[in-house]
C-alpha cells in the first residue's frame, strides 16, 4: 500500500480553525425565488435534498462556544483579529429571528478582545425593505444578487414563475435613497453570467444605474446532473471569452479590474514568482528560494479560509462544496470534528496528487481545489489544473505580455492587493 505523507496534522486543523477568518451559516434551505440556474435546483445533484429547514440557533450557539474555546487556547495565533460571521441560503431574511438572535449574541456575549466581528449576508433583496433598518444599524456588509436588467435577470423568478427584478431593483433603489452612505460604503452586487446576459451588459447595468463594479460569476460546473449536462452546457458562459467579445473590452477589464480574469492572473503570478513579494519574514530574511514543503494543489487547509455550516449542521470548507464532503456536523450540544481523521483525509487527498504536482511547472500558483476534481475518491486521480513546462511558457509569456501592455497597472496591483 503506498505511504501517505503527513501534510497537516491534527493540531495544525485545529489552528486553522481556531484562526479562521469566516463563519458562514446557510440559515435556511427555503427560498422566495426559483433561479433556473440555482446551485442547489435541477441543474445540480451534490447537496442535501431542500426541505425548507431553518438551522436552529442553538447549534449556532454551540458552534460560537465551541470557537470561544478555541481563541482562548494555545490554538489561537493572533488577538483581536477580524472575523466574518456572514449569513447565506436558501434567502437568509426568510430566518429573520436567527440573525436578530446571533447578532445580538456576538454583540453582547462574546469578548471583543479575542476577535472583532463584521457581519455580511448574501440575498436577493425581496425581503429588504422589511429590514434594512436592522442591516444599516448593524452595519451589515451586503452583497445582493442581481444579474443585470430585466432581461439579464429573467432567470431569477419566483415560485410561480414571476420575474423578481420589478420587486429586487425597487427595494434596492429604496436602501439607496434611505441610506446613501451606507449604500455606497457596504453594498455590492453579485452577478450569474449565463446565455441571457453578457459581461459587458452587467458591467454597464450597474455602473449606469449605481456607480458600482459587480463581481461575476460563472455556473458552477462541478456535481451535474448528467440527464441535464446538454442544458447545462446550453446556459453556461465563459466570463473571459463574454468579456473579450464586448465593444470597449478594454476599457471595461481595465475598471473591473481584479474582478476580471486577466488582472486575477497578473496579480496571482506576481504574487508568485515577481521575487518582490514576501510571504513571511522567513522569505524576507533567507530568501524566496529557502527549503520550503509545497503542499499539493491548490486546495485551501481546511477552515483555514471559512467554516461554512449547512442548514442541517454539517461543517464544510465551503459553500461551492458537495455536501458529501462535510468534516464534521454540529448537533443541539456539542461540535463533532474529529481532528486527527480530518488531517488524515486531506493528507490521503494530496499523497494520490503529490506525484502530478511535484512535475507540474505551476505548483507554487495553483488554484485547483481537490474537491473539484470528480474522481477525486478514485485510487487514481487526474488533476486538470496541471502544467506541463510548455504550457507554463505559454501561461508566463500571457502575464509578460499582459503586463508589458499595462505598464502603468503594475503599481496598481502591487499598492492595491498584493501589498494592502
Amino acid at each position: 500500500m503506498k505511504s501517505v505523507n503527513q501534510y497537516f496534522s491534527a493540531n495544525d486543523v485545529k489552528c486553522f480553525l481556531a484562526n479562521t477568518p469566516q463563519i458562514t451559516f446557510e440559515v435556511t434551505d427555503a427560498c422566495n425565488l426559483k433561479c433556473t440556474y440555482c446551485g442547489y435546483g435541477q441543474f445540480y445533484s451534490d447537496y442535501d435534498t431542500r426541505e425548507n429547514k431553518r438551522l436552529s440557533a442553538g447549534k449556532a450557539l454551540v458552534l460560537l462556544d465551541y470557537l470561544h474555546q478555541l481563541w482562548t487556547s494555545s490554538a489561537n495565533v493572533s488577538m483581536n483579529k477580524n472575523i466574518y460571521i456572514s449569513f447565506y441560503g436558501g434567502e437568509p431574511l426568510l430566518n429573520m429571528p436567527f440573525i436578530e438572535t446571533i447578532v445580538a449574541y456576538v454583540e453582547n456575549k462574546l469578548p471583543s478582545n479575542l476577535r472583532h466581528f463584521t457581519f455580511s449576508m448574501t440575498t436577493n433583496a425581496l425581503l429588504l425593505h422589511k429590514y434594512m433598518d436592522f442591516l444599516v444599524s448593524h452595519d451589515f456588509s451586503l452583497l445582493i444578487s442581481l444579474d443585470g436588467n430585466k432581461e439579464n435577470t429573467s432567470y431569477r423568478i419566483d415560485p410561480k414563475g414571476n420575474p423578481a427584478f420589478d420587486k429586487v431593483v425597487s427595494n434596492v433603489n429604496l436602501l439607496r435613497e434611505k441610506y446613501p452612505d451606507y449604500f455606497e460604503k457596504r453594498v455590492n452586487f453579485n452577478a450569474v453570467l449565463h446565455n441571457r446576459n453578457s459581461v459587458e451588459n452587467i458591467y454597464r447595468f450597474f455602473k449606469e444605474n449605481y456607480d458600482k463594479i459587480p463581481s461575476i460569476g460563472e455556473l458552477n460546473n462541478m456535481g451535474i446532473r448528467p440527464e441535464m449536462q446538454e442544458t447545462f452546457m446550453k446556459t453556461y458562459r465563459n466570463s473571459e471569452e463574454s468579456l473579450q467579445q464586448s465593444e470597449h473590452y478594454e476599457a471595461i477589464e481595465r475598471d473591473m479590474f481584479v474582478k476580471s480574469g486577466n488582472y486575477r492572473s497578473l496579480s496571482s503570478y506576481l504574487l508568485q514568482y515577481s521575487n518582490f513579494v514576501y510571504k513571511d519574514y522567513n522569505e524576507l530574511l533567507l530568501g524566496k528560494d529557502y527549503p520550503k514543503r509545497i503542499i499539493p494543489t491548490g486546495t485551501c487547509p481546511p477552515f483555514s479560509k471559512k467554516v461554512y455550516v449547512t442548514v442541517n449542521g454539517k461543517l464544510l470548507t465551503c459553500e461551492r462544496i458537495g455536501h458529501q464532503f462535510a468534516l464534521g456536523e454540529i448537533t443541539d450540544s456539542e461540535v463533532k470534528l474529529d481532528f486527527e481523521g480530518i488531517a488524515q483525509k486531506y493528507n490521503r487527498y494530496y499523497s494520490k496528487l503529490e506525484k502530478q504536482c511535484k512535475a507540474c511547472y505551476n505548483k507554487k500558483a495553483c488554484i485547483q481545489c481537490i474537491y473539484n476534481l470528480p474522481d477525486i475518491d478514485e485510487p487514481k486521480v487526474i488533476c486538470h489544473g496541471y502544467m506541463s513546462k510548455k504550457h507554463f511558457e505559454d501561461y508566463q509569456n500571457a502575464q509578460l505580455s499582459f503586463l508589458a501592455n499595462h505598464p502603468e497597472d503594475y503599481h496598481r496591483i502591487m499598492t492595491e492587493i498584493i501589498v494592502k
